[in-house]
């Protein structure tokens, strides 16, 4: 029996994006959610200090689950009520497919060891609960969530920047994935890579906070 295959299409990133947005907090929901991004971020700044490529995988890995948990919920929440999506789910699950994208290109970048691909998984199961659950009681903050959270992976990525460019991490070739993937020259880098990847955050960023709007709107 042939295996199946479909390929992914080459993804279109804005490289002009903004990089330097923060939505500042406003209500308890908000800083309910400013703050859980911030704890996280102490935790994976206390154990990987400078080692960007093994702090991207585990980054990834929790960054996958919220496209996959939000676009669940709003395909059944459509079909319950019976109306039109407006374009979130797609969105989401979009979002949920470049994310993991992003991990299958650093862990080809990172190769991580058995005792971090543990961690991996572990992360993936406490993070996919928690996140399923808050997405169920309060969506608005589990997007929220998802703003910081992209707000602070631009920061983290734009320091990976500065340590590739200043020698402290090896400007390697990019992986095959990231070539085809992003439509990358045959003789990309690691830089061209996380320039791209940036992006995609600095996107997802904007679209997680523009669906905070958008519901502070419908209750309005």
């Amino acid at each position: 029996m042939s295996k199946l295959s479909t390929p992914i299409p080459t993804r279109q990133t804005n490289m002009d994006i903004e990089l330097n947005v923060h939505i500042k907090p406003k209500g308890i929901s908000d800083n309910i959610a400013f703050m859980f991004v911030k704890l996280l971020r102490f935790f994976a700044d206390l154990f990987f200090a400078k080692r960007y490529g093994h702090r991207a995988i585990v980054l990834e890995t929790v960054a996958a689950v919220p496209g996959m948990v939000g676009g669940l919920w709003q395909h059944l929440n459509a079909i319950r009520k019976i109306r039109d999506d407006e374009g979130w789910i797609r969105t989401l699950l979009d979002e949920a497919e470049n994310e993991r994208m992003h991990l299958m290109t650093f862990i080809e970048i990172a190769q991580p060891n058995m005792i971090e691909r543990f961690l991996i998984m572990i992360v993936q199961m406490i993070f996919y609960n928690f996140y399923f659950f808050l997405y169920l009681f309060a969506p608005r903050t589990a997007h929220r969530v998802v703003g910081y959270f992209e707000e602070e992976a631009v920061i983290s990525y734009t320091q990976y920047l500065h340590e590739i460019d200043n020698g402290a991490h090896e400007n390697v070739a990019a992986p095959k994935i990231a070539i085809d993937y992003w439509g990358l020259s045959e003789d990309a880098t690691l830089r061209d890579v996380v320039m791209v990847i940036r992006a995609d955050e600095a996107e997802h960023r904007d679209v997680n906070h523009g669906f905070v709007d958008a519901m502070d709107e419908r209750r309005s």
